[in-house]
């Protein structure tokens, strides 16, 4: 099993937010979490980065028990995350930002083709990659915090709501950026209110009410259900 999530509880003090919270993302997959505001869905990633620890259940990459370690040794798994609201550092460069992405990378040659890649991918970056991160559009901050986390080259890539706040246009680009991260052969795992946009590009999805998953289906089958388009979907 690529990443398996078993009956995982979590929450912050003493209020738990995930009452059991079990989902799989097999390799080469985009998996999406639907959910309402306050459903648990930035939790879950949360938790499984290590983040956040868990109260009871469990988080296993590649066999391997995860939910034990500390998230710096999550990272070094292959297992990254660009977090909701981007949370870039403001005061350093572009490429300043890029280049502390890939601290847990050993090779450096192999962290300047990554560059490059990242490059390919948002030639914006490239452009700008001596200004302040602050002074970038929100647009611009998404794809940092995205490139950010590609530079520690992982195997699985956790998205937490990488379109929010941003223009249709850009959205669009955003999402088929993401596609091609897939097809070079990053695994995917994605948080997004966009829950259309999500579906379209994703595998499989599942939805979570107040910690709880509630649904699993297939992308398309998800999409087409009645309940998921009244609630998500707008539809």
């Amino acid at each position: 099993m690529f990443l398996e999530v078993e009956e995982l509880r979590a929450g912050y003090g003493s209020e738990e937010v995930l009452h059991g919270v079990s989902l799989r993302v097999d390799e080469g997959e985009i998996v999406s979490i639907l959910g309402a505001n306050g459903a648990g869905k930035t939790t879950t990633l949360l938790t499984i980065s290590g983040l956040v620890r868990p109260s009871g259940g469990a988080v296993r990459f590649l066999g391997e028990d995860l939910h034990a370690l500390p998230s710096h040794e999550v990272v070094r798994r292959g297992l990254l995350q660009s977090p909701e609201g981007r949370r870039v550092f403001g005061t350093l460069s572009v490429l300043e930002n890029l280049r502390l992405g890939a601290f847990t990378v050993r090779d450096s040659a192999r962290t300047e083709q990554t560059l490059d890649w990242i490059f390919d991918l948002f030639p914006r970056l490239d452009e700008r990659k001596d200004q302040l991160a602050g002074t970038l559009s929100g647009g611009e901050q998404q794809m940092l915090a995205i490139g950010r986390a590609l530079m520690g080259q992982p195997r699985l890539l956790l998205l937490d709501e990488p379109s929010l706040g941003l223009a249709p246009l850009l959205v669009k680009s955003i999402f088929e950026t993401v596609r091609a991260i897939n097809e070079s052969g990053v695994t995917i795992l994605i948080v997004e209110q966009n829950a259309r946009a999500a579906l379209k590009l994703a595998t499989r999805g599942y939805v979570l009410e107040l910690g709880r998953v509630v649904m699993e289906d297939s992308a398309a089958s998800l999409l087409d259900n009645p309940s998921i388009r009244k609630a998500y979907l707008g539809a």
